[in-house]
């Protein structure tokens, strides 16, 4: 059997390979094998797959729909910038300065409590509602934060956010490896919180919102709590974008962004990281290769969604998730000569016909037997020595369907 190693030693693996893929990554970059325009290109890539893993928690895991997750972004990014224009950051970039990275840190928190606040305040009404109706009150949400950064200049007759002129002049502090360790940082506290306690009620509440409550968890804290989480990841790429651009337009945060990343979402598989990661990666990257062809861009994406939809409307992934730890197990059992859990199933004599999980329903199927003969030998093996051959002739004939035969096996 595969040994199974404890959590902490699981941590330090994926730690290590993270590092050692940061390494890879800093030195392809240095050594140019990364240009600078696929450098950007890599850094959109991690800042949607941000966007895509924060949407999940409430979409994929908690199995709502907010349609209003541009709006956090925004919130996120102008609270960042704002922030980050009024400290001397842009002064320390040009020299080079080290204590650069203690602003950076400062705005991008300030990102993710801002755009947490604003979700955790959404939140508490808005979650109330379920289905269709979430959907349309979160768009809402989304509108007000949009139009509330165009018109609050003129409204409070103040130079805050520059209304539709955008807020320019950001410092540009968003780099390939400042995106790769806030992009690490985030799925690894994503991963701990869907695999802990707090993780399981929230999954639970998708599953049977009733059923939970009934069994004392707290759906509207637990709700609310996975919408604001989402919400101040979804703040901190907004702070990344803006500190890679360096400018800010509220006409970005638009509903269509939010569908964007929703797609994203549904593409990869609602519930599953990797599935998000993937599409997200995906997404951009086929962006930048059909921009010359940018009149029948979104026609290419509008059909690839219908075929994903017919074809495969569980996403790519569905609900599965990759593990790091997991696949160097297998690889370290491969090396002893170890016997993986389906090669013990089938020395042991039972064969699983199927043992696949079911997403929609939430169950899982236990193994199937196809004949008789299976039922009898699996009846045997659970007897051990106590299985004789008079018990094992009376198992049959109860298992035929001859009357004859099972008149015999009860005499």
């Amino acid at each position: 059997m595969v040994r199974h190693y404890p959590m902490p030693a699981r941590y330090l693996v994926n730690l290590a390979l993270t590092v050692m893929l940061g390494v890879l990554l800093m030195v392809f970059n240095q050594n140019g094998i990364i240009s600078n325009y696929w450098e950007g290109v890599l850094i959109l890539v991690g800042i949607n797959i941000l966007l895509a893993t924060s949407l999940n928690i409430p979409v994929g895991y908690l199995g709502q729909l907010p349609l209003g997750h541009a709006g956090f972004m925004a919130v996120g990014g102008y609270a960042a910038s704002i922030f980050l224009k009024a400290t001397p950051l842009t002064k320390l970039l040009r020299a080079h300065d080290p204590t650069a990275v203690v602003w950076i840190v400062a705005g991008l928190l300030l990102a993710a409590a801002i755009a947490g606040l604003v979700g955790f305040l959404i939140g508490i009404p808005a979650l109330r509602l379920r289905g269709d109706y979430l959907a349309i009150i979160t768009l809402g949400f989304g509108e007000i934060i949009r139009i509330f950064i165009t018109n609050i200049d003129d409204t409070l007759g103040i130079k805050l956010t520059y209304g539709a002129a955008g807020l320019k002049r950001i410092p540009k502090f968003t780099g390939l490896l400042l995106v790769f360790v806030v992009l690490a940082v985030c799925l690894f506290l994503i991963y701990v919180l869907m695999k802990s306690r707090h993780g399981r009620a929230i999954l639970s509440i998708r599953e049977n919102e009733i059923a939970a409550e009934s069994i004392g968890i707290n759906t509207t804290f637990y709700k609310t709590f996975a919408f604001a989480f989402s919400a101040a990841i979804a703040g901190v790429a907004g702070a990344l974008y803006a500190g890679y651009l360096g400018s800010l337009y509220p006409a970005t945060f638009t509903f269509m962004k939010s569908i964007e990343i929703l797609v994203m979402v549904v593409l990869g598989g609602m519930g599953s990281m990797l599935g998000s990661i993937l599409s997200a990666s995906i997404y951009t990257i086929a962006q930048e290769l059909l921009r010359s062809f940018n009149s029948y861009r979104m026609v290419a994406f509008a059909t690839l969604l219908i075929l994903m939809m017919l074809f495969r409307p569980s996403g790519l992934l569905g609900d599965y998730d990759f593990s790091l730890s997991r696949l160097v197990e297998r690889f370290m059992a491969k090396r002893r000569g170890e016997l993986p859990p389906s090669a013990a199933m089938d020395i042991a004599g039972i064969v699983p016909e199927a043992a696949t999980s079911s997403r929609s329903h939430g169950t899982v199927e236990s193994p199937r037997v196809s004949t008789k003969r299976d039922v009898s030998s699996m009846i045997a093996g659970l007897r051990g020595r106590d299985a004789t051959p008079d018990s094992m002739k009376n198992e049959r004939a109860l298992l035929s369907d001859d009357p004859g035969d099972r008149q015999g096996g009860e005499e």
